[in-house]
């Protein structure tokens, strides 16, 4: 994947989600107001510098941000569950396996991580939902599955989810990895506001 040149890309971005078609979600024809932002993941540090500039200048014009980092949501899943101190204490004798395999039953997407993100979206009030951490938590949570599983239940307010990787009609993480076909987002990159 080629550097992309972040401040054009992110100045865009935030021109077209503050706009008020793009906000009341208008222009959908009644489709799930599901984004993609995709990015270099070499890009990955100035990629989060920009999302919280990108959240400060729209906070100044009045439009609140939910930012749900799946990486630091699933730490507080794991550390309100008990399991966060143990498995720091057996990762060196875990196998690889071993350490997925319990950190994707801790952190099933439909039983415990969507309940948590949608308990969120309801406690917060915001004009949006940001999705980030995507490659942190990769392979344990998968990307498609997350967005699967909020279709029915995040459909008042537009969410983006920033992706590091590529996003035509299939997901591929890093550019290399294809997660899973999902047509029902839409490519911010592409998409004509």
């Amino acid at each position: 994947m080629k550097l992309e040149h972040l401040n054009e890309k992110f100045e865009k971005l935030f021109k077209n989600i503050q706009k008020e078609s793009f906000l009341s979600m208008q222009a959908l024809g009644g489709e799930i107001p599901f984004y993609i932002v995709p990015y270099n993941p070499s890009q990955e540090n100035d990629v989060s510098g920009k999302i919280k500039q990108l959240k400060d200048r729209l906070t100044h014009k009045g439009i609140s941000v939910l930012e749900i980092n799946l990486y630091e949501l699933s730490l507080d899943i794991l550390s309100e569950r008990g399991i966060l101190e143990k498995l720091l204490e057996k990762e060196t004798t875990l196998s690889k396996p071993q350490l997925f395999k319990t950190l994707q039953g801790a952190l099933d997407s439909e039983t415990r991580l969507i309940p948590h993100i949608e308990k969120r979206v309801k406690a917060t009030p915001s004009g949006m939902v940001f999705l980030t951490g995507i490659g942190h938590v990769f392979p344990f949570i998968r990307s498609h599955t997350v967005l699967n599983n909020l279709q029915n239940s995040i459909k008042d307010r537009p969410t983006i989810m920033f992706f590091p990787g590529t996003y035509g009609s299939d997901l591929s993480l890093f550019g290399k990895m294809k997660d899973d076909n999902y047509y029902r987002a839409f490519n911010l990159d592409t998409l004509n506001l």
